[in-house]
């Protein structure tokens, strides 16, 4: 396809502008898919107030957006499962197909992947991309490309259930209840996880987890949330804990929440990368640790799962956000993150 298109960059820290480029070509083994919805993912807002996660560091103008959902209009001559006007969910990160973690299955750890607005890849906040086709996920016709463009955080939150071990009659605990951890109690439920109850600081977010078919939830502004999540559990603790805000408190209060046995998974990222943790304790529990990094062989499961209804990803969604309207929409979801729970970029209609 010929012709420009819209991209928005990020100037600088704080500062968000558009410019054109040319419609990318597509290769043999791509499709070029049309955006229509991209969500805003806290690694993008980080990027955009601070320039840099860990020794990852922008170097402006640079494409943010790594959630994309939208419709295919292009196909390369080599692509058999896909055609035009078919709706998709793009995984964002290829990787190499080559090393150890690709040949065994875990190409999430492949140190060679390409990922949408991981630097210097650019991301995703533009009205079209050329992505390889078997990262290009079709979706059924009861799942629109604005759940497409969720599935990216969907993934994160069914790895961290697998991670976990989840399965029925568990009883498990998710600390945080911002994207990572409203879709991370949604896949637990899934999975068949039968006590879910999630903890924050947030009322609003808790509500939404409520809304979302949390079990019970915690404030733990106003509350001991180890001493409420004990006294849930009959004092015995949870089965599994999955901790996404990515503190050192809350962190540790994990440590204490769950049972002797049971399994810990750390998703969120803390501000420092270093954290102090009562280790005699996890050693007297016999804890297990399991961290996540992304997902694989994840996406065609949690299409599934929105597609039957176990999973209702647009209720996650509190504001969609018009293309034009993207420095607004950032600045307002670094600010009002107690109300703005997940932010949506509609791209294109």
């Amino acid at each position: 396809m010929q012709g420009k298109m819209k991209i928005a960059v990020m100037e600088g820290i704080g500062k968000m502008g558009f410019t054109e480029k040319d419609i990318p070509q597509t290769a043999d083994n791509e499709v070029l898919v049309k955006l229509e919805y991209v969500g805003i993912c806290g690694s993008d807002l980080h990027y955009y107030e601070t320039g840099r996660i860990g020794d990852y560091i922008v170097n402006p103008p640079f494409v943010l957006g790594h959630e994309p959902g939208g419709t295919v209009v292009e196909v390369g001559k080599n692509v058999k499962h896909l055609k035009v006007g078919d709706r998709v969910a793009l995984e964002p990160g290829k990787t190499c197909g080559q090393c150890e973690f690709c040949r065994t299955g875990k190409y999430n750890l492949c140190p060679d992947v390409i990922f949408f607005a991981t630097p210097p890849v650019d991301g995703v906040f533009q009205e079209y991309v050329a992505h390889e086709a078997e990262l290009c996920f079709k979706l059924p016709d009861n799942v629109s490309t604005l759940e497409g463009a969720l599935i990216e955080p969907l993934a994160v939150g069914f790895h961290a259930g697998m991670q976990g071990g989840a399965h029925a009659g568990q009883t498990a605990v998710v600390t945080g209840s911002g994207c990572i951890g409203l879709v991370t109690m949604m896949a637990l439920k899934a999975m068949g996880v039968s006590k879910v109850y999630v903890v924050d600081v947030m009322q609003k977010r808790l509500d939404k987890a409520m809304e979302l078919g949390a079990t019970g939830v915690i404030n733990a502004g106003e509350q001991d949330a180890v001493k409420a999540v004990l006294e849930l559990t009959g004092g015995v603790g949870c089965d599994l804990a999955v901790e996404t805000a990515g503190t050192e408190i809350t962190t540790q209060q994990t440590i204490h929440m769950v049972k002797k046995g049971a399994t810990i998974v750390l998703v969120g990222y803390g501000k420092t990368g270093m954290m102090n943790m009562p280790m005699s304790l996890a050693l007297d529990k016999e804890l297990s640790f399991n961290t996540v990094f992304r997902y694989r062989h994840i996406y065609p499961m949690a299409i599934d799962a929105v597609a039957s209804g176990k999973v209702n990803l647009k209720g996650i969604v509190t504001n969609i956000f018009e293309f034009e309207d993207l420095q607004n929409a950032m600045d307002l979801s670094v600010r009002d993150k107690a109300n703005i729970v997940k932010a949506v970029v509609k791209i294109a209609n």
